[in-house]
This record gives C-alpha cells, structure tokens and sequence, in this order.
C-alpha cells in the first residue's frame, strides 16, 4: 500500500464522459444516466483498500439518505484486477450486495476515466454541479482507519448540501488520502 493523496482536480472543470459496464448488471453507465440530477459525485473506491473498509458503511448511508434526493451517485474502480483479484468485477459485485449499494458501481479496465478525473486513490471524491462542473474534490471527513476520528463525511455531505440548496461549496479542501490507484504495469499517469 502507498499512502496517496488526491491530485486536487481544479474547481470548474467540467466532468469528463465515460461509458462503462456496472459489476452487478452489466448495463454500460454514462454522465447521460445522471442528466437529470443537479448533482453528481463519481468516487473512485475498491474492495481491498483498508480506507475504503474504513468508510464503506458511511457509503451506504449516504445513497440511503440521498436516494430520493437531486443527487446521483457513481462509484469506480480503476485498480488493476490481475494483480488485484479482489479488486475485480465478480467481486465488486460482491461488495455491492453486501454493502447494499444502490448506486452504480463501474469498472474502468482500461484506466482511461480514472486518468480523466486524474484520480489518485481510493477513494477518491468528485462533486460535480447541474452544469457537471466540479465544485469539490478531496476526502470525505478527517476519519481515517489510525486516526479514532468518528466516520461522519462532513466535508463531503457540506458540499452536497451546498450544491443541493444553490449554495456556494467552499474553496477550502482537503485532499483524500487512501490506497493508491493500482495501475496497470506501463499505465501509469504523469500526475
């Protein structure tokens, strides 16, 4: 495990498209599933992270407490499943049914869409607005597995909030700090 912290995306920048297959149904997922949101947050997050263990259950209660909301909600995984075998599909899927996510969870094999939001660990956090501009990026609280910080996703859900109620998200960020993305060998980015 390398200790990885977000690479702090600029504000404003607009969401880059995918298409990608979601590990439980197989249906490919776009920003075009979201279109009628006025918010979206893509996470990149895997099954073996001890961060993501660490925050999973509060991942859970926010689809639940946004599911009849203005806010989508997407989860990637980019990490590199021949080297990473609970980091694939089959088993994201898994992680999906017991975490009882509702949202779609995506595999981005090829890498291209994490290098596209220049996501650097998991997890990894983007908000974007109606507009699909990005208005927060970083962690999710100050929790981390060593630190005894109660899991809350204060910073996260704040931003959520602004965003839902036409508020300003403030510029103050911190960065996430996780698991590096496990890249596949000669795939690794310059950022």
């Amino acid at each position: 495990m390398v200790l990885t912290a977000s690479t702090m995306l600029s504000l404003g920048t607009k969401a880059p498209n995918f298409h990608l297959p979601e590990v439980v149904t197989g249906k490919i997922i776009s920003l075009d599933n979201f279109a009628d949101k006025k918010a979206l947050i893509v996470m990149f997050i895997c099954r073996h992270c001890p961060f993501v263990k660490h925050i999973q259950q509060e991942l859970t209660r926010l689809d639940q407490d946004y599911s009849n909301s203005n806010l989508g909600i997407i989860a990637i995984s980019a990490n590199d499943a021949k080297n990473y075998p609970n980091d694939a599909p089959e088993s994201l899927k898994e992680m999906c049914i017991e975490m009882g996510f509702d949202f779609p969870f995506c595999y981005d094999e090829n890498q291209e869409t994490a290098k596209a939001y220049t996501a650097a660990c998991t997890p990894d956090f983007f908000l974007f607005d109606s507009d699909r501009k990005l208005v927060y990026r970083g962690q999710l609280d100050d929790s981390r597995p060593s630190n005894e910080q109660p899991v809350t996703g204060k910073d996260l859900r704040a931003a959520i909030t602004a965003v839902l109620n036409n508020q300003p998200v403030t510029s103050e960020q911190k960065p996430s700090i996780g698991c590096n993305i496990k890249w596949k060998p000669g795939n690794e980015p310059n950022y």
